[in-house]
C-alpha cells in the first residue's frame, strides 16, 4: 500500500477490535509499526474471539469495554489518531426482534463514541461500518451513493441514522468522519456459530461437517460478496486519505453473484455437502431488497483502492483457514 509509511507509530484504536473486519485490519496495521488498541465488549452471540489476534497476540493492546460506556470510552478515545469503529449488533434478524438492543449499540453507542470525540479528541480520523441493506429496495445495479436509503429493517435503519449522525458531526463539530456502506462480508476469522452473520461463511460450515446447504427459492438473487482482507485494505485507504473525511462510500467487490452460484462454489471448494432448494417458508419475514451490486467508482477514484479476491480464491482461502482452525470457530 502506499500508505504504508504513514502508520509508522500512529495511535489506532478498533471498537469491535476481535471480530474478523476488526482483527484483519489490525493484522495488517501491526507490521506497518502503528501503534494497535483494540476494544471489545465479547458479547455474546458476536464474534469476538482471542484466536483472531494469533500472531500479533503480543503486539496490541485489548481492552474489554463496551462503546455504550461512557468513562471507558473517554479514555480510550484521548491521543488517538485514527479510530475504526467496528463494533455493533450484527444481525439484520435479531434487530426485528429486539430494536431496543440494537438501537442501544448501533445508534446510541456510536452517538457516545463521537460526542466522545468532541470532548477529547477533534483530531483523529474515526471510521463507520455501514450496510448496503441501507438501501432497501435496490432500484437499478450497480448501486452507487446517490441510490436512495429506505431502510427495511431495524438494523438498517438504526446503521442509516448512525450515518447521518456521523455526518452530522462532521459538518456542525469537525469531526473526521468517514462512513462506509458494506456488501456482503466474508473469510477467515469470523465467528461460524450460527447463521446470523455472514451466510457464506456459515455454508462453509455446514458443507464441512457435510451437511445441506438450504437455498430459499431458486438461488438467483445476486449479491456483491467481499473478501475480508480487501475489506479491511479499503478502511485503510480510506482512513489515509484527507479527501475521504466526510465522504460516505460503497465497498464491496464489484461483482454480483447468484446466491445459488455462492452456494455451489462452497460445496465444490469444500468438496463435501449439497445445495438443497425449498420454497420460501409461509412465515418468513421477507425482507428481500432485490439483487446488489456495488459500485466502486468513488472509493477508487479518491483512493485507488480496488478488490483483489474473487469469489472463488476468496472461498478456497476461507476453507483452507477454517481447515486448520475449525476447533476455535465452531
Amino acid at each position: 500500500m502506499t500508505e504504508a509509511a504513514g502508520w509508522v507509530n500512529k495511535r489506532v484504536l478498533i471498537t469491535g477490535g476481535l471480530g474478523m473486519i476488526g482483527s484483519t485490519i489490525a493484522g495488517k496495521l501491526v507490521p506497518l509499526g502503528a501503534d494497535v488498541t483494540l476494544v471489545d465488549a465479547c458479547i455474546e452471540p458476536y464474534g469476538s474471539n482471542y484466536k483472531n489476534l494469533e500472531p500479533i497476540r503480543n503486539d496490541v493492546r485489548v481492552n474489554i469495554a463496551d462503546i455504550r460506556d461512557k468513562e471507558a470510552m473517554k479514555c480510550l478515545v484521548k491521543g488517538q489518531d485514527v479510530i475504526f469503529n467496528l463494533a455493533g449488533q450484527v444481525s439484520h434478524n435479531d434487530s426485528m426482534t429486539d430494536p431496543f438492543l440494537d438501537a442501544d449499540i448501533n445508534y446510541i453507542g456510536h452517538l457516545n463514541v463521537l460526542e466522545c470525540l468532541k470532548r477529547f479528541n477533534r483530531d483523529a480520523v474515526v471510521m463507520h461500518a455501514g450496510s448496503r441493506l441501507q438501501f432497501g429496495r435496490i432500484k437499478g445495479i450497480p448501486v452507487d451513493e446517490s441510490h436512495p436509503l429506505r431502510p427495511r429493517t431495524p438494523y438498517a435503519l438504526n446503521k442509516t441514522a448512525a450515518e447521518n449522525m456521523y455526518s452530522y458531526y462532521h459538518d456542525v463539530h469537525g469531526i473526521r468522519t468517514v462512513m462506509f456502506r458494506i456488501a456482503n462480508p466474508y473469510g477467515p476469522r469470523s465467528q461460524m456459530k450460527h447463521s446470523k452473520y455472514s451466510m457464506l461463511n456459515w455454508f462453509i460450515r455446514l458443507a464441512m461437517e457435510d451437511k445441506l446447504l438450504t437455498v430459499f427459492g431458486d438461488g438467483c438473487q445476486v449479491r456483491d460478496y467481499v473478501y475480508v482482507d480487501d475489506l479491511a485494505e479499503a478502511f485503510i485507504s480510506a482512513s489515509s486519505h484527507e479527501a475521504c473525511v466526510g465522504e460516505v462510500f460503497n465497498v464491496g467487490s464489484g461483482r454480483g453473484v447468484s446466491f445459488k452460484t455462492m452456494a455451489e462454489t462452497v460445496v465444490r471448494e469444500v468438496g463435501l455437502g449439497r445445495v438443497q432448494y425449498v420454497a420460501w417458508p409461509e412465515d418468513y419475514i421477507n425482507v428481500e431488497t432485490g439483487d446488489y451490486i456495488t459500485d466502486l467508482t468513488k472509493i477508487s477514484c479518491v483512493t485507488q483502492w480496488a478488490p483483489k479476491v474473487e469469489l472463488r480464491e476468496g472461498v478456497r482461502l476461507t476453507v483452507e483457514f477454517y481447515r486448520e482452525n475449525h476447533s476455535n470457530y465452531f
